[in-house]
């Protein structure tokens, strides 16, 4: 073959070329394994990859991954597949030949099991929610109190009269409210005989609510039978402005956003004077109810946190007589209160894993209270602080602990012209100091668990006591999974015990739950079992705590029973529906009992059914809801026995319609018991009996058969879409 010159350089250039560069430069090396499952079942499709590099592929039906890299040295291995974690492996590329790489589960994946025993989650973030925020105003028995919709909930007793939580054969006292995790003091409104109470706090300055009827977290205490946690919003996501005139007052709201923070508030009014003249009841007022509140959230991002300051006042009064048996004038009461909540809180990343939650709250109370020759006066000054950390070790190990310090100041006066006693003012100052620890071990997603510690030292009563607390979950199928809690839970007796009697021991409650949830396709069900054993209650011989009363701490009891809850927003189109239904069996002795028997405010039997029916072409949303309690033990004095009577079951049918004027403006109307069913509270008899030997009585009815509430609601935004449903 003959080369012409330059061919001839070229061929000589490409020789010396081809002889001294080392040959494995461009050597290949392969990379291959197969990938599994824990069982050793193959994985198909999981992506591989040099970490950096272009070199890669996919695993094929049997689980195999093979292909060739240019790259020396240690290089990292990837190997990822949805729903699984992350695989990753550095070694030198000569050795990432025939390997066996098992994924491991992904545990935070929404479908991973959830410990939800005794809990009921309802925020919009949560995996498996069975309320929203926004269903405390639009439950048509709930008139706007995020404490009536919870009423909707298994778990919950209907005391129509009282308007508090009553969880699982608990009493109102033994339910705490936390707001950002930081405890509230004074949660309701002040009320009197046979008026309901209700929440003080606004539903749309929260996005989320936690319920736990029991078995909950090691983080929380002095609470017997269950938390309430609320959340405030984290970051508004516009500038508005909220309106409402209502029947019974009015009330404005405003949110500012700039780039870092926000401030929100809400002001009300209410004055209950022209609906009752409208709709007078059974109640003669000399001044009907007033009340104006306040509230306002600011908020402030960092780079590495979130820092939020809360704070609530309102200002309640009203005096009006009420039927009395033995008193035919009937009974003069007057009340005055003036009620003070602040709250911040920080929350924020500290680097490498770690989380800070701090916060504290101060609450200011007075209430000034007046019946038949009575004048008392009390206040209440109140405080927390709380520090906790979170650890987070892997996806698989989280630890939470920390401290917290409650502060209680209270005194109160008292006076009485006919009435001699040589204490006219008393009153106690409580510390509590409590460290607690918890552990969320999750296996896989099928199985996990918390377990938690609580330590709490009491200064008043110099005692010390320990609460072990465990939860697992394991889930059975595709959204089923069932769960079991435990926990000890102990609780200092409330102000009403404590402001006579200091020389007293924790109340203790032991909590065992089997749960199980199916959650799917916009349905979920709930079924739970449970059994609550009571000690160490407080006791005392008198018919209320006073003075002279003798207090002990002799009480014990129980309470046991089924849940059940059922929601579907599926179905049935536009239609949006629950039902929850309770069986509760108690008995307790405490208080001023002489025997072991079912308490006054416990019933067998709770069923509610809500219903939401939204109507595009009427621009409306239609709501009804039924509650249905069997009847609450009472005394009967012309029978032997204590508490051997029952009452008629209560029975309400509720309705609410809110109607589209335009984007921005709702109106609204609701009607609680709407029927007008002849509830009964209970009784009140004679204190002596009449000619034939017997007690007369008189029923405790409600005050007003029904409630009617028209309103006005009118938001400006940015978008000029937002309204104070959002859902219309």
């Amino acid at each position: 073959m003959n080369l012409s010159r330059p061919h001839l350089i070229l061929a000589v250039i490409l020789t010396f070329l081809l002889t001294t560069i080392p040959y494995d430069t461009f050597a290949q090396t392969e990379i291959s394994g197969t990938v599994t499952q824990k069982n050793g079942t193959p994985i198909e499709g999981a992506n591989v990859y040099l970490d950096g590099t272009y070199d890669g592929g996919s695993t094929n039906a049997q689980g195999q991954f093979s292909f060739s890299t240019g790259e020396e040295g240690v290089q990292t291995l990837i190997v990822s597949y949805v729903t699984y974690e992350e695989f990753m492996m550095a070694a030198d590329v000569t050795q990432l030949n025939g390997l066996t790489v098992t994924l491991r589960e992904d545990v935070n994946s929404l479908d991973a099991v959830v410990l939800s025993a005794g809990t009921f989650e309802a925020g919009d973030n949560s995996k498996v929610s069975v309320l929203k925020p926004l269903d405390v105003v639009t439950t048509a028995s709930a008139l706007g109190d995020f404490v009536g919709a919870l009423q909707t909930l298994p778990g919950t007793t209907t005391v129509a009269e009282d308007g508090r939580l009553f969880v699982r054969g608990g009493d109102a006292g033994e339910t705490q409210i936390f707001i950002d995790g930081i405890r509230v003091f004074t949660p309701y409104t002040p009320s009197t005989n046979n008026i309901p109470t209700r929440g003080r706090y606004s539903p749309f300055l929260f996005d989320g609510i936690t319920f736990s009827t029991g078995g909950y977290s090691a983080e929380y205490g002095q609470a017997l039978s269950s938390v309430l946690l609320l959340n405030t919003i984290d970051e508004p996501t516009q500038e508005k402005t909220d309106i409402a005139i209502m029947s019974v007052g009015g009330s404005i709201g405003n949110t500012q956003k700039w780039e870092k923070s926000s401030l929100s508030f809400n002001t009300s009014y209410i004055n209950l004077a022209p609906y009752i003249a409208a709709f007078p009841d059974r109640n003669d007022w000399e001044k009907p109810f007033q009340a104006f509140a306040g509230e306002t959230v600011f908020r402030r991002k960092f780079d590495k946190g979130l820092f939020k300051m809360y704070a609530a006042f309102d200002a309640t009064n009203f005096e009006l007589t009420q039927e009395d048996i033995n008193i035919p004038e009937g009974v003069n009461f007057k009340l005055n209160n003036k009620n003070l909540y602040t709250n911040t809180s920080y929350s924020g990343t500290l680097g490498d894993s770690w989380k800070i939650q701090a916060g504290g709250s101060f609450t200011h109370s007075n209430n000034k209270v007046g019946f038949l020759d009575n004048e008392i006066d009390n206040i209440e000054n109140s405080a927390h602080f709380k520090l906790k950390f979170r650890k987070r070790f892997s996806n698989r190990v989280k630890l939470n602990f920390g401290a917290e310090q409650f502060l209680t100041d209270f005194n109160e006066s008292f006076d009485n012209p006919f009435i001699d006693t040589s204490i006219d003012s008393y009153g106690f100052n409580n510390n509590i100091t409590a460290v607690f620890s918890e552990a969320d071990l999750i296996f896989s997603r099928k199985f996990a668990m918390k377990v938690g510690l609580r330590a709490e030292h009491s200064q008043l009563f110099d005692k010390f006591t320990i609460s072990p607390r465990a939860s697992v979950a394991y889930k059975t199928g595709k959204g089923s999974q069932v769960s079991l809690a435990y926990g000890d839970f102990y609780q200092q007796p409330l102000n009403d015990i404590l402001k006579f009697q200091q020389d007293l021991d924790p109340q203790k409650t032991q909590h065992y739950i089997l749960n199980y949830q199916y959650s799917k396709n916009n349905r979920i069900f709930r079924a739970e079992a449970y059994r609550k054993e009571y000690k160490s209650l407080v006791m005392f011989d008198t018919q209320d705590p006073f003075f002279d009363s003798n207090f002990t701490n002799d009480g014990d009891g129980y309470a046991q029973g089924l849940d059940f809850f059922f929601r579907d927003n599926e179905s049935i189109k536009n239609v949006d529906y629950w039902i929850s239904y309770s069986y509760l069996d108690s008995e307790r002795k405490y208080r001023n009992y002489p025997i072991s028997t079912t308490p006054s405010f416990a019933n067998s039997h709770n069923l509610s059914v809500v219903g939401k029916w939204f109507i595009t072409d009427w621009k409306s949303q239609v709501g009804v809801s039924y509650q249905y309690g069997s009847g609450r033990a009472f005394t009967n004095p012309n029978d032997q026995g204590f508490l051997q009577d029952k009452t008629k079951g209560f029975n309400s049918v509720s309705f609410n319609w809110a109607y589209l004027i335009s984007q921005q403006k709702i109106l609204y109307f609701s009607v609680n018991n709407a029927f007008g069913f002849n509830n009964i509270n209970g009784y009140q008899y004679a204190n002596t009996p009449n000619t034939m030997g017997n007690f007369n009585r008189r029923a405790l009815r409600p005050a007003a058969d029904q409630f009617f509430f028209v309103g006005f609601f009118w938001t400006i935004s940015e978008d000029g879409t937002d309204n104070q449903l959002d859902t219309l």
